[in-house]
């Protein structure tokens, strides 16, 4: 699924991407271990004809498939190229596959609510995918964690068909959807707004923020993060992804984050563990404008119907607009 670019403020913007070119990987090996599951990974090296070649080859793909890339030409990049080494593979959902990356380059480096240009070898399509991670994970483990959906585009159906542990990939990190604040920032509240896979960046900003208060509740020293309240709507329970985790961070700090999960079509019983949170029905506007005030900013991603709505509904609450960031996924 491909994400369209909304509004940016100085903060904050929200796009995301797929390219379509080939991926050259030259074999190296990256000093040193990251844990168990994690063997050691590949370093990529291109060169600057190389990359040219890629870059042009995706504009020349995009012509002829009116893809993705030609929305998001404007979208920012990062230069590094890094290779990567799928360490892990789990089914999130019947649809969602995540995979764990281990990532060669040492500069590689993502902000909370970004995603990454896929390059496959083999697959002349790029795909873009959301970091559901947080920032935190790769500096400490040098991993990145990615969950994606079952389609027809064949980054998603090498994902779900042919990727393995130690399959070598690369990944590039773009776009300005994302949660990075300096210590000196005033602290803010959060509402988070998801449907579908489009919990993958909003649950890349709810573990940093956690990160962030679990580093002011021990040292007293960094951001001073408000409150979080975790909106995310989907078909059933089976389909609500990373439930566990989510859940874990409710549990663990009940006094800075709440979640309200909504099924649309659920056709089985809910589990007593989940039922406290569950609400059967779409997120509504009263639910939301519930949480409005001066201090709160408002992410959004999930189908293009939804973010239209909630974005329109919280301008016309007069939210200022550089608090609103939304992301669009097709």
């Amino acid at each position: 699924m491909t994400p369209e670019i909304s509004w940016t403020s100085k903060f904050y913007v929200c796009p995301g991407s797929t390219m379509a070119c080939p991926a050259v990987l030259i074999p190296g090996l990256l000093r040193g271990s990251v844990g168990a599951i994690c063997a050691q990974a590949p370093l990529l090296r291109l060169t600057p004809s190389t990359l040219r070649h890629l870059t042009l080859t995706g504009v020349m793909k995009s012509i002829r498939k009116t893809d993705h890339l030609e929305r998001t030409a404007s979208v920012i990049r990062r230069e590094i190229v890094s290779a990567a080494k799928v360490c892990a593979a789990a089914n999130e959902s019947p649809s969602v596959k995540s995979l764990h990356l281990l990532v060669a380059d040492q500069d590689f480096s993502f902000k909370a609510g970004q995603w990454v240009d896929f390059f496959i070898p083999g697959v002349s399509v790029v795909g873009g995918f959301s970091i559901c991670s947080s920032p935190r994970l790769l500096e400490q483990e040098r991993m990145i964690e990615l969950a994606v959906k079952y389609a027809n585009h064949p980054p998603a159906l090498w994902i779900h068909n042919k990727c393995t542990l130690d399959s070598e990939v690369a990944v590039r990190v773009g776009g300005e959807f994302f949660f990075d604040p300096q210590s000196a920032d005033p602290s803010r509240n959060l509402v988070l707004i998801a449907g579908g896979v489009g919990i993958n960046p909003l649950l890349s900003i709810l573990r940093h923020s956690a990160d962030l208060h679990r580093q002011w509740a021990n040292k007293g020293s960094g951001y001073k993060i408000g409150t979080i309240k975790l909106f995310y709507s989907a078909k059933n329970t089976s389909e609500l992804l990373f439930k566990k985790n989510i859940l874990d961070l409710v549990n663990e700090f009940p006094e800075k984050i709440a979640c309200s999960l909504h099924v649309t079509k659920q056709t089985t019983p809910i589990s007593a563990e989940l039922k406290p949170y569950i609400t059967e029905g779409r997120i509504t506007e009263k639910e939301i404008r519930d949480h409005i005030s001066k201090e709160t900013l408002f992410y959004i991603c999930g189908p293009p119907p939804m973010t239209d709505f909630f974005s329109k509904q919280l301008e016309n609450s007069r939210v200022p607009k550089e608090h609103i960031c939304f992301e669009k996924w097709w």
